[in-house]
């Protein structure tokens, strides 16, 4: 089967109905079916829905962010950390990596900063109104590249 393109808008809320994020007044969102560029749930449902369909998708944490790791969560000596001025929702990454974990603070005592590599929205069930607006099947030089090319061609 062949892969495809697919363009969409949507609104994320959490359980409580408040938007997190929006395509609306952006450019709709364009991925290739099987790249990993969207969470899987989403893409899964995604899949099934034609161009012109609007669907509401719920999708589990477990299958968006995935759960809350306490692993993930660290006290740092405040010492080692690249700022002396650390306050509560500051952001480091973990290293010099693209694809290092970014860690946020989420505590700070007079010795320590407690930093947390989850993401966040980690833990949260994700509800999605959709719209498919454009569907088409992937280029050879798009599925090569693993991702959607723009609408004029390559787009780097």
């Amino acid at each position: 089967m062949p892969q495809r393109i697919i363009s969409f808008h949507y609104t994320l809320t959490d359980k409580e109905g408040k938007t997190i994020d929006s395509s609306n007044g952006r450019a709709a969102l364009t991925f290739m079916e099987g790249s990993g560029q969207i969470i899987s749930g989403l893409e899964r449902q995604i899949l099934s829905m034609k161009q012109g369909d609007r669907k509401k998708v719920e999708v589990p944490a477990a299958e968006a962010y995935g759960v809350r790791e306490e692993n993930k969560i660290i006290q740092v000596p405040l010492q080692k950390l690249p700022s002396k001025d650390v306050k509560i929702g500051d952001r480091f990454s973990g290293g010099p990596d693209a694809h290092a974990p970014v860690f946020v603070v989420t505590g700070v005592s007079d010795t320590e900063a407690t930093l947390d590599g989850n993401h966040p929205l980690a833990g949260v069930d994700l509800n999605f109104d959709v719209e498919i607006k454009a569907m088409r099947e992937a280029t050879a030089e798009e599925i090569s590249h693993g991702h959607a090319h723009g609408e004029h061609g390559h787009s780097h």
